[in-house]
């Protein structure tokens, strides 16, 4: 989510990077809903992998890398202008960044959340979860909240889910809204480091980032911690002149080695989360691990997380990367990364469900033994042409609602927290607010 205080030639690409993350993210949703033997390294130990299950295909349908990027990015785009400041010897006004920034994020992250549970309790007391709860997709089914058995029940159903959402991150009105509280706690990780680092020398900055970032690896937060520490890092690199100068005169080396962490990068995000054993690849990556991560970790976690830091360490010294990842397309769908990552999940489980699945008849299961009415079996997908026709279509429509979101949610939002903003902040600290938060 970058403030418009950062250096626009330091995010743009990071904007690009962001979109591709969420539309990875609701790939893989829909992968899961419809087909998530594509998230498993092979069917079965016995037999080949399909493409999609395959290094580097699969990063295609994995949603845990983007998390992680997500984090990352987070980091790297928050720090920028801090930092650039500090570099400068304006500390104060480094010091006034962070504190007005970090009072704001809370607000830019809760307001959306807030409304986009709200749509979602509303559609579901209205019964627009129903074909997804008999729907012959499990993570659907799961996924999908129930309508409340009374008015009162429904309302403190509602305010119940607005608090456990950044409590314990379940919200179950929209599951995936659970990364939120965390991606939250990345941020004021960022800022409490910027705090607390704002007087310090450079070089030495690199030194108390890269300690910060090996206690988090070893110590087990593979989902933000490491990944938030490896963004204010690269921050660091970006705004160093020394590095950039080294990196401009040798580009051969920068572009080979540049080009090597890419690959390396979406190599390890390919790792599967169940049963990595099955394939010689994942097989390899499993024992390799053994020697990169700490004892007992979860490599399905840590994979991701260690292979989008190489990713985007690559992508910063390569300006190819960084040229087709700034296209104006990329930096559309990144403008619209937050709205895409709130609305995808309900959107699958009533409009696509509904395409999908809305047009069946639930089969008959006949009777058992003893001669009772079996209940009727899931509802089935109508048939390969309507997935065709439906989720190329889901697209278009997800993001036509996420522009109309972008347009008209944010900034509402906006004056909700400028309004706040105006209500507790001193005078001689009231400034222009930042724009409408993008994902991180």
């Amino acid at each position: 989510m970058p403030p418009p205080q950062a250096p626009k030639r330091d995010v743009v690409w990071a904007d690009g990077l962001r979109g591709i993350a969420s539309v990875l993210v609701v790939t893989a949703h829909i992968c899961r809903s419809l087909v998530p033997h594509l998230l498993s390294p092979a069917m079965s130990d016995k037999l080949p992998p399909t493409l999609f299950q395959l290094p580097f295909f699969r990063c295609l349908v994995m949603g845990r890398a983007s998390v992680a990027a997500f984090a990352l990015l987070a980091g790297y785009v928050n720090s920028l202008k801090p930092i650039k400041l500090s570099r400068a010897g304006n500390a104060d006004a480094a010091l006034s960044s962070v504190a007005k920034s970090s009072f704001r994020r809370t607000g830019r992250f809760v307001a959306p959340a807030i409304i986009a549970t709200f749509c979602s309790w509303l559609v579901c007391q209205f019964g627009g979860y129903n074909v997804a709860h008999v729907a012959d997709s499990a993570w659907i089914r799961d996924t999908s909240p129930t309508a409340s058995p009374s008015f009162a029940a429904a309302i403190y159903d509602l305010f119940k889910n607005l608090g456990t959402t950044w409590l314990d991150g379940f919200n179950a009105y929209d599951r995936i809204q659970w990364t939120l509280t965390y991606l939250l706690k990345g941020s004021m990780m960022t800022y409490l480091t910027l705090f607390a680092t704002v007087y310090v020398k450079p070089k030495w900055r690199f030194f108390i980032l890269a300690a910060l970032y090996y206690f988090k690896f070893k110590g087990g937060d593979a989902l933000i911690g490491f990944n938030v520490y490896c963004g204010m890092f690269l921050a660091e690199l970006t705004l160093d002149p020394d590095v950039q100068n080294y990196a401009a005169e040798h580009n051969l080396a920068r572009s080979l080695s540049s080009g090597s962490l890419i690959i390396l990068g979406l190599f390890f995000m390919s790792y599967p989360e169940e049963n990595p054993s099955w394939t010689r690849w994942s097989k390899f990556l499993l024992r390799l691990g053994n020697y990169i991560f700490p004892t007992g970790v979860e490599y399905a976690r840590y994979y991701p997380g260690f292979g989008a830091n190489l990713l985007t360490l690559g992508i910063l010294f390569n300006n190819t990367a960084k040229k087709i990842l700034s296209h104006s397309f990329f930096c559309w769908m990144g403008k619209l990364s937050f709205p895409i990552y709130l609305l995808h999940a309900p959107l699958i489980r009533t409009v696509l469900t509904w395409a999908l699945f809305g047009a069946s008849v639930r089969p008959d299961q006949g009777k058992d033994a003893e001669g009772n009415q079996l209940p009727p079996g899931w509802l089935p997908i109508a048939n390969r042409w309507v997935c065709v026709i439906a989720i190329p279509l889901f697209y278009v429509f997800l993001y036509r609602v996420a522009n109309l979101w972008a347009t008209y949610v944010d900034p509402f939002c906006g004056k909700v927290t400028n309004w706040f903003e105006e209500l507790v902040f001193r005078d001689d600290a009231k400034v222009q607010t930042e724009k409408p938060l993008l994902m991180t």
